[in-house]
């Protein structure tokens, strides 16, 4: 057997073998203290969020087919386990006053200057590009919030 056939065999081997390691699936009951219990989120915004953001900052991802294919899940994975990291609109409600503050602030920066969703990600999830409308509708609404909130504290 010739070096080049023995290479692609064992990278078939091991793309084999590393199907047996898949991650764990991000799919935890909800807390109670999810976003929509700290502040009034429109069904339309929830839709957009859900949509566009859940799959990365909640406890909750809808998982495509290729991420049963490794090494793809575990770069979903990691995504997730980064964006929750981040920001997770489960969790929202355990943030301190001024983190949820803070959140609202980047999320609606984030929007604004396009790097959220993150472009790999809507390369991939067409459907969670934003348009401008939903952009418009959520910066309105996070600008509500967080005008309300301000005038609260």
């Amino acid at each position: 057997m010739s070096l080049g056939r023995k290479i692609l065999l064992a990278v078939f081997v091991l793309v084999i073998v590393m199907q047996f390691f898949q991650p764990e699936r991000n799919n935890k009951k909800k807390q109670g203290t999810d976003i929509s219990k700290v502040y009034s989120v429109p069904a339309n915004i929830y839709g957009i969020l859900k949509n566009s953001c859940f799959d990365c900052h909640s406890n909750s991802t809808r998982y495509p087919w290729y991420t049963s294919i490794q090494p793809l899940g575990w770069w979903m994975a990691s995504h997730i386990r980064e964006g929750k990291s981040e920001l997770n609109f489960d969790e929202f409600g355990d943030y301190s006053s001024r983190r949820q503050k803070s959140k609202l602030k980047a999320i609606a920066e984030s929007i604004k200057d396009e790097t959220m969703p993150l472009p790999s990600y809507t390369l991939m999830h067409r459907s969670a590009k934003l348009s401008e409308n939903d952009k418009n509708l959520l910066i309105q609404w996070l600008d509500e919030i967080q005008n309300d909130s301000f005038k609260k504290n």
